[in-house]
């Protein structure tokens, strides 16, 4: 098999290639990224493209799969950019994967692309996807799956595949979540544990988070098997914030949604922070997921914990991991972080 790979160089893209490399049926990998990395790996050339400009149809040509990652987080304070980057640039690739005739798309949604739901008990892939009205990263995610939706209809001799994540996290895409969801303001320091003085505990942020490697391996699984549909992908157990003061052995400060939220907001306006209090309003809202479908349909077990993979991110923020591609090198944020100052947090990629 030859398997193409957009948005290649980030947390998942790089776990995703390799997995690919460890995979006997696939023969060459393509990763596509907009800046090329430094970063080698067995089986895989690299193509230097944008998904929302460049054309991709060559690109796809001769490929038996096509695995779509390619989705900008940042910057939140430009929704046009947001929009052109995440929903035009995945019906280019959801149109060159149909011209340039590949057998199978695997599209990278969300649980993010879930209406509200229960916080007490797992839905299955059935629930429905209306999205969390308050957050643009789920509107966004929404808006593909409906284009999605209707390029399965006319191109039902392409295999598709939409897998919808919970949270993913691993040590070597350490730096980079920090920077595109806490931004240049959060020391190091306080990382360690035992020194920061509390962490918010609210009550109704119940969550599930999965490893990267896991989460790489989900998507092999996609490509290999004869599989079509959506499959939720997260790891036991249930989480909510408890978990992350016991890792840093600090204390737990009991704080209402409604306070929570007021707060991100005042970070959000201040400039403090990259991302604004819909990302909060989303935890809040979206339904822990139930990976029935997945194990059974896919054969996808993970290998870590939640608690694992949040630990191994923590891990890697106090380290200042990270890997040499443009979106998970350290050096993206400058000396000191000082790029990320310069070029305003939450404005530019």
């Amino acid at each position: 098999m030859r398997v193409v790979v957009t948005g290649a160089t980030g947390n998942v893209g790089t776990s995703l290639l390799q997995a690919l490399a460890d995979e006997p049926a696939v023969e060459s990998v393509v990763g596509i990224a907009r800046r090329r990395p430094e970063l080698e790996l067995p089986k895989t050339e690299w193509a230097q493209a944008d998904v929302a400009s460049a054309e991709l149809a060559p690109l796809f040509r001769g490929a038996d799969a096509v695995v779509h990652l390619a989705w900008l987080i940042q910057p939140t304070r430009n929704r046009g950019l947001l929009w052109h980057a995440n929903v035009d640039g995945s019906t280019r690739v959801f149109r060159a994967a149909a011209d340039a005739g590949v057998g199978a798309l695997v599209h990278a949604s969300s649980i993010g692309a879930y209406s509200p739901g229960p916080k007490t008990r797992p839905v299955d892939e059935s629930w429905p996807t209306g999205g969390i009205a308050t957050n643009e990263y789920s509107r966004y995610k929404v808006e593909v799956e409906r284009r999605l939706d209707r390029f399965e209809r006319e191109h039902r001799e392409i295999r598709v595949v939409r897998l919808r994540p919970t949270l993913i996290f691993k040590r070597e895409s350490a730096t980079a979540q920090r920077r595109l969801f806490a931004g240049p303001f959060l020391p190091r320091a306080l990382l360690q544990p035992g020194r920061l003085p509390f962490v918010p505990h609210i009550p109704e942020l119940v969550f599930q988070a999965v490893h990267s490697y896991d989460a790489g391996n989900a998507y092999r699984l996609a490509v290999v098997r004869d599989v079509r549909g959506p499959f939720n992908i997260a790891a036991p157990p249930t989480l909510d914030t408890t978990v992350i003061a016991q890792l840093l052995r600090a204390r737990t400060l009991r704080m209402s949604a409604r306070t929570a939220r007021a707060l991100a907001a005042l970070a959000w306006r201040a400039r403090l922070t990259p991302i604004p209090p819909g990302w909060l309003d989303m935890g809040l809202a979206v339904p822990l997921l139930d990976t029935t479908r997945a194990q059974t349909e896919l054969g996808w077990m993970p290998a870590h914990t939640g608690e694992e993979a949040i630990a191994d991110l923590l891990h890697g923020m106090r380290e200042a991991a990270g890997l040499p591609t443009p979106p998970l090198s350290a050096q993206t944020s400058g000396p000191g972080r000082i790029r990320e100052l310069a070029t305003g947090i939450g404005k530019r990629p």
